[in-house]
């Protein structure tokens, strides 16, 4: 049981250094985006950093996090494979599909901005970055409720809040707009 407890642990761990690296490099897809609006030099030594910082970011934290939270979950799995039977941890699965699909498309986009190719606005990227936030909550609310529709209340609640923060977005654009 207590190699259990270490790689739980490191499974925590690399759950939570893997979401703040899938949290922090898409804020700087939304700096990136925005520096179409930047007039040179400005411009150029913006794109060159925010390359550099999302390069770093996300082969030296984000990729090995996610790569590490995985190796122990499935140890934990290998451990325990008991957890495949129950009904939450099925769920939970699917959501960590879901995180995988959405690291996989930050992927895709981080390629196209390492070449300079912004393809979505700064204001698609702000609500990109909810859908981490949607898979944490869900997650979350499985682990530690252990039920397969309880989570159900935690992710409507996630959801409200959602709409919330896009709302309060929104007030907040229109009034730096007017500034």
């Amino acid at each position: 049981m207590e190699l259990y407890n270490y790689i739980k642990a490191l499974h925590l761990i690399f759950v939570v250094t893997w979401f703040a690296g899938l949290f922090y490099i898409v804020r700087l897809f939304v700096y990136h985006a925005e520096t179409k609006d930047k007039s040179e030099p400005e411009k150029s030594i913006l794109i060159k950093q925010y390359q550099l910082m999302q390069y770093r970011l996300w082969y030296i934290i984000t990729w090995p996090s996610g790569v590490l939270a995985s190796v122990f979950a499935f140890w934990l799995l290998y451990l325990i494979p008991a957890w495949l039977e129950q009904d939450w941890m099925l769920v939970k699965l699917g959501f960590v599909i879901l995180l995988y699909a959405y690291h996989m498309k930050c992927h895709l986009i981080f390629k196209q901005l390492q070449k300079n190719e912004v393809k979505n606005s700064s204001n698609f990227f702000r609500l990109w970055n909810e859908g981490a936030t949607l898979i944490l909550f869900a997650v979350v609310f499985l682990v530690i409720l252990k039920d397969a529709f309880n989570w159900i209340f935690g992710v409507i609640g996630i959801f409200f809040l959602s709409i919330s923060l896009m709302i309060g977005f929104k007030m907040y654009k229109r009034f730096r707009e007017k500034k």
